[in-house]
This record gives C-alpha cells, structure tokens and sequence, in this order.
C-alpha cells in the first residue's frame, strides 16, 4: 500500500541490546499469574467463590490498560537503549541554478506577447526574485553561441540587471548553452570550453553518476527548442544527466507556430517540444510549455517549489523512544492511582 511505503525505515545502532527485551514475556506470564491468585484470594475471604459477579466490560478495561500501556513503555525505553535511527525523506533545494536563455532571432515571435524574450525576461525577474537569499544564480546566453552574461552570483541587482541587458541575435545553439551553464556549475567536470569554442566536443565523463543525483546544482531551459548551431543537443543533455544535473526546460511559443519576416527573408517558427521534453527526461527534469506571457510568468512563480527534491537522511531517533516510554509510564500510573489507588 502506498501509505506503508511511505513509511521511515528503522535501523538500530545496538542491536544486541534488543535482548535486553527477552525477558518480557516471563515478566508478563508472572504479572498474569499474580493477578489470578491475588482475584482467587479476595473471592475466598468474601466467601462467595461461586456467586462472584463476572466484572463488565468497562471494568475489564480498566483492570487491563494500566499494565499493558505499563510493558509498551517498558518496550520503548529499551529499545531506545539500541539507539534505533530513522531514513527520513527531507526536502533539498538546488543551491546554484543556471538559467539558461535563448536569445536567438526566433525569440522575437509574437505568439507570446508582446515577444517570446520580452516575456522570456519578465519571468525570468519573477524567477530570481522568488528564490531564497541563499541561492546562487547564474545567466547563460543562447544565440549562434553561447556565453555566460553573469556567473554565479547571489546579489539580485546584479542578475536583473544582466537580463536587462539580453539582446537578440542570429542562431541557437542549445548545446553549448548546456555546456556553458555545466561549466558553471561543475568546474570540476573537465569540459573545454576552448576546445568547445571550436566546434569540437565529445565530453565523456568518466564514471557517470544516477541521473538527478546532484541535489546542489540545476540548468533551467527556457526556449522554442529549436537547434541549429553548434554540438548536438542530446549528447549535452546525456552529459549533464551523467554528471548529475538536472535541466528543467520550458518551451516557450505556440506549437503551430508564426511566421517572421526580417531584412527581406521570412521563416516559419514554431516549438520544438519533442526536443524539449527529450533534454528534461534524459537528466529526470521537468518540461513545462507556455503558450502565453501569464503562463510563463506562473511556471517561472512555481518552479522554485517544483525544484525541491525530497533527500533521504538517517537520524537517530532514541530521544522520541524515551519520551515515548516516559510519557507511557506516567499515564498507566495515573490511570492506575485514579482508578485503584494504587501505582500499579
């Protein structure tokens, strides 16, 4: 069942003091026979063995809870003495986030108003502004080539000011976008970005890790999706899932697309999805399609939470054990001195 799987999985750090619980059962079966003489002698010396009224069930209760909730709190505080840990799922929030823009010619269609960067900018703001203080954010620029506008950096002045400063230019070339912005974020992944510049690629990383496994670092996408320079766009993506990382991308434009006219020539553009939904689940992102600025605005408003990635951790959970047991002792007390004046 779905609710038992979600369930913490329990480990103890002692085992061996669960022995320690192997005696119970003896202490039960001589609670139980003391109980029994103690109700044969009170029945002898009111002399009315046979006529003794079988107690209610309330009563029944009441002569039972008391030492029962008595061995559970016997049971809790010595299993706290094996320090038993707890797998918890706790949520983890990616620290650096690239975004990844394109800037290309296609970008000035109309299909989302009043353009696809205009509105591509304006939800970029709302991004960085609904992110945590603590997060770090850089800004990749897509066109003929890609270059880093603003790297990693906290100070949101900074960051809007670099995506005010974004401009259209001729061409996409989502693959080095990718590469720039796993650069950034992964210093240490070994990729040229001289060699890159040159129109060669072929990054292998050596031992690849599971895709989506690097919790610290993420690439959001946001384009029409459709690629025409540089190195192809899947090998970059498969490098970025063998590194970890995960890109969420967002198409951004109608699916039937619009025709641009410019300088004498005209195009057809339209969104690329199926390229799109490709990049998010190579690396096990997310893909979002906005067919308008509002839309936009809202996926950009809500990915911050769909960024968080639950992280499992194990903690040692002995203290809630004790206060468990402790809490248990002094209700069967209670219970036994309110309702038989004694302790137990």
């Amino acid at each position: 069942m779905i609710w038992f799987e979600q369930l913490p999985q329990f480990t103890v750090l002692w085992p061996r003091m669960l022995w320690l619980l192997a005696p119970l059962p003896l202490l039960i079966l001589a609670y139980l026979r003391l109980a029994a003489r103690q109700r044969r002698a009170r029945a002898r010396l009111a002399g009315l063995t046979i006529l003794v009224q079988t107690p209610g069930a309330g009563a029944r209760l009441r002569r039972t809870l008391p030492p029962l909730v008595f061995f559970i709190a016997l049971v809790a505080l010595i299993a706290s003495i094996a320090r038993p840990q707890a797998d918890v799922i706790v949520p983890s929030r990616h620290r650096d986030v690239i975004l990844a823009i394109d800037i290309s010619g296609s970008m000035r269609a109309t299909d989302v108003k009043p353009n696809r960067l205009a509105a591509a900018q304006s939800a970029a703001r709302t991004f960085i502004e609904s992110q945590p203080s603590q997060s770090r954010i850089g800004i990749v620029a897509i066109a003929g080539s890609a270059s880093l506008v603003q790297s990693l950096t906290d100070n949101r002045e900074d960051l809007l000011q670099a995506i005010d400063r974004l401009q259209l230019q001729r061409g996409t070339a989502l693959g080095s976008g990718i590469y720039i912005a796993l650069a950034t974020l992964l210093p240490d992944a070994n990729i040229n970005l001289e060699q890159l510049s040159q129109g060669r690629t072929g990054f292998v990383k050596e031992e690849p890790v599971a895709p989506g496994s690097n919790r610290s670092a993420a690439i959001v996408l946001l384009s029409d999706g459709e690629s025409n320079h540089g190195p192809d766009v899947q090998e970059a993506a498969q490098f970025a899932a063998d590194n970890g990382v995960r890109i969420y991308t967002v198409g951004i434009g109608s699916r039937d697309g619009i025709t641009l006219g410019f300088n004498g020539w005209s195009m057809r553009v339209r969104l690329d999805e199926e390229a799109l939904q490709k990049i998010a689940t190579t690396t096990h992102g997310d893909y979002y399609a906005a067919t308008t600025s509002q839309q936009l605005k809202s996926i950009y408003e809500n990915l911050s939470a769909r960024m968080v990635i639950g992280r499992s951790r194990t903690v040692e959970v002995s203290a809630f054990f004790v206060a468990a047991g402790a809490l248990l002792l002094v209700s069967s007390a209670l219970c036994s001195v309110l309702w038989f004046n004694r302790v137990l």
